[in-house]
């Protein structure tokens, strides 16, 4: 067992944590700095990063694993942190994927390194675990929602305004100023609820749409998958840079609706898997409230209906029925055939599947549901990618170059 996470620790140890969400994640870190924690996010990958990884977990773990751990691992062995003041952070589901036992691996690989000193906390909504100089307060959390939910408005809206941007870099630049405006209105209180938050949604949609575009055709492209491949450019080798480079717009679903998936599978299981009454009743608590803001966030897209808004969560919901049952809910469950339909229903009929190795939960949804969709959606164009630690980057973009070259001849017939 490696150290605890004390109170003293909170003043003297940097906090690693991997990064996963990288247009949330500045919101993120800022918010634990609010309550006197110093996070730092890791940016190291390539190679020597993916090897440390695999050094010091089996190789049949699953890729993210692979990814997140190694992150970790290769900042402490290069040097740059005090190994007696630093400490780990990883996420832990509670569930059946193997995202829960991601902090035990690097438990034993911290006792390979014989770095067991080295704290290793676990952030989790069902209290998998607790630390004693860590402690996530009601307020932390709903400050933490709100970073999520303004970090999907920024992610949207760059999305859909980068790829047609007259002046290189404007989109980019307008995403780090909003970001230093948020950080700063989070110090003091700000922006969080009421006229204040409608306010910023208002004036953020409105500040890209004022970003001079021009006006030229590109092939649309949804992305989907495992939570960390889907959104983390480390574990998807850059994707969304790719499908930039290829001339395309790209739509990435919003980190949201996974969080608001984690509130609604309480009543599947309270229906299907004896799971407790009174969570099912709190959480559906959670999920309207949460709903409350997803609602001020589409309504302040239809100001302006040059944006491609997001569904609502209760649609999406519909949409995973009619493709494979709410009771299969291991990874991203009924979410990601969900999110496909989602996604060619709003105009992105070419949809990037990132697989990981590792989550069978992932192909059973992704790769296993294809032609399912296929027969509902006749236009769509859905190509599987699997993303491991041996496979090959070309490799990965031969696939979906093919897919975009389909995509044009559809267009151009």
């Amino acid at each position: 067992m490696s150290a605890e996470f004390t109170k003293e620790m909170k003043a003297t140890h940097e906090i690693l944590a991997p990064d996963i969400f990288p247009t949330h994640m500045s919101l993120i870190k800022e918010l634990f700095a609010m309550y006197g924690y110093k996070v730092t996010i890791l940016k190291n990958t390539g190679k020597d990063v993916i090897d440390t990884g695999l050094k010091y977990l089996h190789n049949d773990m699953c890729y993210p694993a692979i990814c997140a751990v190694g992150q970790q691992l290769y900042a402490l062995e290069s040097g740059e942190y005090d190994l007696n003041k630093v400490a780990l952070v990883q996420f832990q589901t509670g569930g059946g994927c193997r995202a829960s036992n991601y902090i035990w691996l690097l438990r034993k690989a911290l006792k390979n390194l014989n770095m067991e000193h080295v704290p290793v906390i676990s952030l989790s909504f069902s209290g998998v675990e607790k630390s004693s100089g860590f402690k996530v307060t009601p307020m932390m959390l709903f400050k933490g929602l709100m970073a999520i939910v303004y970090g999907d408005l920024l992610m949207l809206l760059r999305n859909q305004v980068r790829p047609y941007e007259v002046n290189e870099g404007e989109t980019l630049k307008l995403v780090e100023k909003w970001n230093e405006e948020l950080i700063s209105q989070f110090r003091k209180n700000k922006g969080l609820v009421g006229k204040s938050l409608r306010k910023n949604m208002h004036d953020i949609a409105k500040s890209f749409s004022e970003i001079p575009r021009r006006d030229v055709k590109k092939t649309k492209v949804g992305i989907v998958g495992e939570i960390y491949v889907k959104y983390s450019p480390f574990g998807n080798n850059g994707l969304e840079d790719f499908l930039f480079s290829q001339d395309c717009e790209f739509m990435v679903p919003g980190v949201l609706p996974f969080f608001q998936t984690m509130f609604a599978n309480a009543e599947t299981d309270y229906e299907l898997y004896g799971g407790s009454k009174l969570t099912k009743r709190i959480y559906k608590f959670v999920e309207k409230r949460v709903e409350t803001l997803e609602t001020i966030m589409l309504d302040t897209l239809k100001e302006f209906p040059e944006f491609v808004a997001p569904s609502k969560f209760e649609h999406v919901k519909e949409l995973g029925e009619k493709v494979i049952g709410r009771g299969v809910k291991m990874g991203e469950g009924w979410l990601l055939p969900a999110e496909i339909a989602e996604l060619v229903e709003s105009g992105y009929s070419n949809v990037v599947c990132a697989q990981p190795f590792g989550c069978l939960p992932n192909h059973i949804v992704g790769k296993g549901v294809i032609r399912t969709i296929k027969e509902m959606y006749p236009t769509a164009n859905i190509c599987p990618v699997d993303y491991d630690a041996g496979a090959s980057k070309v490799n990965q973009e031969n696939r979906i170059k093919l897919m975009l070259a389909i995509a044009k001849e559809e267009e151009e017939s």
